[in-house]
């Protein structure tokens, strides 16, 4: 049987929230709840590198109890700054607390939430898998042999475990939309600018963004309802937006023209499995059946594949030049920035934001005549849980090339994309499919993907591990 606390934090944020407006529930019980399971769970998983229980219950004390978040523990991903805690990015190197939040942080705290803990990351958030010399393996609650996906992979975890009702991520090459894959959640990427960036203004020459992690699609929607927005400083700026994410995943999307694709971008090896084809397959006639119209047609992707490569490696060669001590970084961190130095020079690196608008135009042609395009999310079920964690730096790049292939591209074009469940495979792990939007359309994706999680619910399925609490 469920326990009080399992079933408490499985209610999902938007029910949480509900209870503590309406005076049925005091926000230190919902904190109180999540630092049990926490406790209970968590030494399996490794999905937090901290957690901050004498702040968090503070906060639980002094919290308005009428904002949309009013009162609910939030996981906060180990790139994003916290004040007072240092922001390490998964590495033994990292500068010392922070003095102020990041936008997106007292954006949550402004609407209620309360942030309870700082999750897990590969070295830098280099890798889809999360594991580091500095904080270990993290594990997937599906089974632990897994890797919950990177390089939001603590936060994924947390959430699916029922550890916390919902988490931040960022993805850079797809680490929310990836995460949210392995471990049977929605994972929604904004358009570039959609989330402010601030301190840092941007990531990875612009290919990362801030995003929801939750276990449904109105969950998703309501924390991107208050994280978004930007700020002076911040690089780009997505069209704005003065609706509901949360009102348009209830909403009925209409009559869309939706592409599929299980096209592989030139350029990556990569083989689609069996159970995968078959989710891509199945929601593919879920959507007809809704009365969309379905075509086959593939992105024009070029070569965008060694586009995203060299920005990627670049920012890599970045952030390590912005550590404290670059020798104490992992060898395959220090070589994969050897690599972005060696290959990717501040003049290439300008011309390849110079292509982008170029490589972006030609893709963002298939919205001409579609509105929605669905992909394969991953290639497998999730993988081994250290990944390719000590591999050689090449070894590491070609385990994650062929386990992501679909979700890159579109960090360079800046859509918004969001990866949802899609059944369970024959080994019982998440299965997953990809939607990805015109930019500026988050809207949109949340209407569709609310309208297919209505057709086939998914909430209702816990992992193995959420119930060892």
């Amino acid at each position: 049987m469920p326990s009080a606390d399992e079933d408490l934090v499985f209610a999902g944020p938007s029910a949480l929230a509900e209870r503590v407006r309406a005076g049925e529930i005091h926000p230190r019980e919902l904190v109180e709840a999540c630092l049990r399971r926490i406790e209970a769970i968590d030494p399996k998983l490794n999905a937090f590198r901290t957690t901050m229980p004498d702040e968090a219950l503070a906060a639980a004390e002094a919290v308005e109890a009428d904002g949309p978040l009013a009162g609910v523990p939030i996981a906060i991903k180990g790139d994003t700054p916290v004040a007072g805690q240092p922001t390490t990015r998964g590495s033994k190197t990292h500068g010392p607390p922070e003095v102020a939040d990041a936008e997106v942080v007292r954006r949550l705290r402004a609407a209620g939430a309360i942030p309870i803990g700082i999750t897990n990351v590969p070295e830098l958030t280099i890798f889809p898998w999360t594991a580091s010399d500095a904080t270990g393996i993290t594990r997937n609650p599906w089974s632990p042999e897994r890797t919950p996906g990177g390089s939001s992979g603590g936060s994924a975890s947390a959430v699916a475990a029922g550890l916390v009702p919902f988490a931040t991520g960022s993805d850079g090459g797809g680490s929310i939309r990836i995460p949210a894959a392995c471990c049977g959640l929605v994972g929604m990427k904004p358009t570039r600018g959609r989330v402010s960036k601030m301190p840092e203004g941007e990531h990875w020459l612009g290919l990362s963004t801030y995003g929801p992690l939750a276990r449904t699609v109105a969950d998703s929607a309501l924390l991107l309802d208050a994280m978004h927005g930007t700020i002076e400083g911040d690089v780009d700026r997505a069209p704005r937006f003065e609706g509901s994410y949360h009102d348009a995943a209830g909403r009925p999307p209409g009559r869309l023209r939706i592409a599929v694709s299980r096209k592989i971008p030139p350029g990556l090896i990569a083989s689609l499995s069996g159970d995968q084809r078959d989710a891509w397959e199945r929601t593919g006639r879920q959507l007809a059946e809704l009365g969309h119209d379905v075509v086959e047609r593939d992105p024009a992707y070029g070569m965008v594949g060694m586009e995203f490569t060299q920005t990627w490696l670049r920012g890599i060669h970045e952030d390590t030049r912005q550590v404290p001590d670059p020798s104490r970084l992992e060898q395959t961190t220090r070589r994969m920035a050897a690599a972005g130095r060696r290959l990717v020079s501040d003049r290439r690196a300008q011309k390849l934001r110079e292509r982008r608008a170029r490589t972006t135009a030609r893709i963002l042609a298939l919205w001409d005549g579609v509105d929605v395009l669905m992909t394969p999310a991953l290639a497998s079920t999730a993988i081994a849980a250290e990944g390719g964690y000590g591999a050689g730096a090449f070894a590491a790049f070609n385990k994650s090339a062929r386990f992501t292939p679909w979700t890159p591209p579109f960090n360079v074009t800046g859509q918004p994309a969001v990866t949802i469940p899609a059944g369970l495979g024959p080994d019982g792990l998440p299965l997953s499919v990809q939607l990805v939007g015109r930019v500026g359309d988050e809207e949109t994706l949340y209407a569709l993907a609310g309208q297919l999680e209505q057709a086939a619910p998914w909430a209702d399925r816990r992992p193995p591990l959420a119930q060892a609490g």
